[in-house]
């Protein structure tokens, strides 16, 4: 079963919010705020088609193989701790899931809470010099809600295709030295967990933190509707 196959699962939209409770859990010290780099790889699992239950269930395991260990050392402080057991679990899910259906999921919101996320959206894109094409393009998904609120795989799709080109065009504005900066912050992050996953894994762990942090520094919004709270 391909990625595209797996995405849309009744609780696709709940990936991000489940992970992040499921570790707070886990971790069992209150209320822990996940870093730009936590959001990204929680992003690769759903991008990569990992079941939302292979990504809480490799969470649990590897709290659970923590615990047993007589020098636990510090806590856990990065979800990039359970990458491993979350891609065995993965791994062991993968050809048992059931066949999707053609019927898209309910959504967890509204057709007002979609409008005006578009809506919002549009406006913070517009205060940006030279992404006006790009706001357009979000205000007309949000004057045709109602009809894409039936269809909200079809509306995922679009805002993807917005958000690339708005990734590429702020890419586009930036110095050699931000990127540059941007790539030795996350190279720095990610030393304790490099031999933890693949090749692959970090290759889009990369992709996704960049983005995210060029967005950030753009002061652009982030278009999928993972992003509708």
């Amino acid at each position: 079963m391909t990625p595209q196959e797996t995405a849309w699962p009744s609780n696709y939209f709940n990936y991000f919010t489940e992970v992040e409770e499921r570790f707070q859990k886990a971790r069992g010290t209150g209320l822990f705020l996940m870093s730009p780099l936590d959001w990204a790889l929680v992003e690769t699992w759903k991008n990569s088609g990992v079941p939302l239950e292979a990504a809480l269930r490799g969470i649990d395991a590897a709290f659970e193989k923590w615990r047993t260990k007589k020098k636990r050392g510090q806590n856990v402080n990065s979800v990039a701790y359970c990458a491993q057991a979350v891609l065995i679990e993965a791994q062991a899910m993968a050809g048992v899931a059931p066949a999707r259906g053609h019927k898209p999921p309910s959504a967890p919101f509204a057709l007002e809470d979609l409008e005006r996320f578009l809506r919002e959206n549009a406006t913070e894109i517009r205060k940006q010099p030279g992404f006006e094409d790009i706001a357009a393009a979000v205000d007309r998904l949000a004057s045709e809600a109602a009809v894409l609120f039936h269809d909200l795989e079809d509306l995922e799709q679009r805002l993807t295709a917005l958000e690339d080109k708005m990734i590429a065009l702020a890419r586009s504005r930036q110095t050699e030295e931000y990127l540059l900066r941007a790539r030795r912050e996350l190279d720095l992050q990610l030393r304790a967990y490099r031999g933890k996953m693949t090749a692959p894994q970090l290759g889009m762990l990369e992709k996704q933190y960049l983005e995210r942090q060029l967005l950030e520094s753009a002061s652009l919004p982030r278009l999928s509707l993972f992003y509708l709270r």
